[in-house]
């Protein structure tokens, strides 16, 4: 957890953090409902993947609170979670938990915080870069490409023999190839990446320092 320079504040990088996770609350309707929590679990408890997360539900918001923003950036719970939204639904004072998880990897992106030994990016840039160049996955030089920037080659030598099994079975293409019509996916995908989210300016909250409950009442 961090330390806190001055007992009941938040220190500098924590406050940097702070502000940019507070301007992605501000785009997620309702975001401000955060504030409400109660700490009851449910969220934790609604969770299908919670088994998998080194930080459940509960607890993002309770170090959030403490002013631990960092170690949220760096979990493994803001890449897990699988968006079905239970956490949301069952939530007793509507906290849009879903939405919120999503904003602080948002913010673990723009400020190129990652899990350690936990490569799920790798794996997502890769599939995002495979879609770009073909128009669809290429499921051989995904997988090569995640072994070797997750190095952890010797695990794709042990999927050899399941990959020969399944390229004779025709299941896997050796060679990749673009779907019809890639010309136009390349420019939806271009005019995408253009358009900024939000389109409106939002205004920004102001962050206080402080922590525990009085954090979230600015």
């Amino acid at each position: 957890m961090a330390h806190l320079e001055t007992p009941g504040t938040l220190p500098a990088r924590e406050s940097e953090l702070r502000r940019a996770f507070l301007s992605q609350v501000d785009i997620v309707p309702g975001g401000e409902r955060l504030r409400k929590c109660i700490q009851c679990g449910t969220c934790t408890g609604s969770c299908p993947v919670s088994y998998a997360m080194d930080l459940s539900p509960r607890e993002v918001i309770a170090r959030f609170r403490a002013g631990d923003i960092e170690t949220i950036l760096r979990s493994r719970t803001i890449w897990i979670c699988a968006s079905c939204y239970a956490c949301t639904v069952r939530c007793p004072v509507e906290i849009r938990i879903t939405d919120l998880l999503y904003a602080l990897k948002r913010v673990a992106m723009g400020k190129n915080i990652r899990p350690r030994q936990f490569p799920v990016y790798a794996l997502s840039e890769a599939f995002v870069r495979s879609v770009k160049w073909f128009g669809r996955n290429y499921e051989m030089g995904l997988l090569t490409e995640f072994f070797l920037r997750s190095l952890k080659w010797v695990n794709l030598l042990k999927m050899a023999p399941l990959g020969l099994k399944m390229l004779k079975a025709g299941r896997l293409g050796l060679f990749p190839e673009r779907i019809a019509g890639h010309a136009d996916l390349k420019k939806i995908i271009a005019r995408a990446e253009e358009i900024e989210q939000p389109r409106e300016p939002v205004p920004v909250r102001a962050v206080t320092d402080e922590v525990g409950y009085k954090a979230i009442q600015s």
